[in-house]
C-alpha cells in the first residue's frame, strides 16, 4: 500500500500538482505511523523538540531574499 501511494505522490510531484503531492505525503506520514505504533502525541513531541532546535540555531544563509515569505513547517492537526 505504501509502495502505491509513493508511486501516486511521484506522479503527483512529476505533473507539478504539488499541493495534492504535498497531502498525499500527510497521508503516508500518517500511515507510516500507524504502522510503526507512533501516536500523535508522540509526533507533536517530535515537533516541538524540532522548533526548539531550529529556534536556538544560528540562522544560515540561505538563496531566499527578505521579500520572499518563509515556507511553514509541517503542523499536523487532528
Amino acid at each position: 500500500m505504501l509502495g502505491t501511494l509513493e508511486e501516486c505522490r511521484r506522479a503527483l510531484n512529476e505533473c507539478n500538482n504539488r499541493e495534492s503531492a504535498e497531502m498525499l505525503s500527510i497521508v503516508i506520514l500518517d500511515v507510516r505511523m500507524k504502522l510503526k505504533g507512533i501516536d500523535s502525541a508522540d509526533l507533536k513531541a517530535l515537533c516541538d523538540e524540532m522548533l526548539r532546535s531550529a529556534a536556538s540555531e544560528p540562522p544560515t544563509p540561505s538563496k531566499q531574499t527578505q521579500d520572499q515569505p518563509r515556507r511553514p513547517l509541517l503542523r499536523v492537526v487532528k
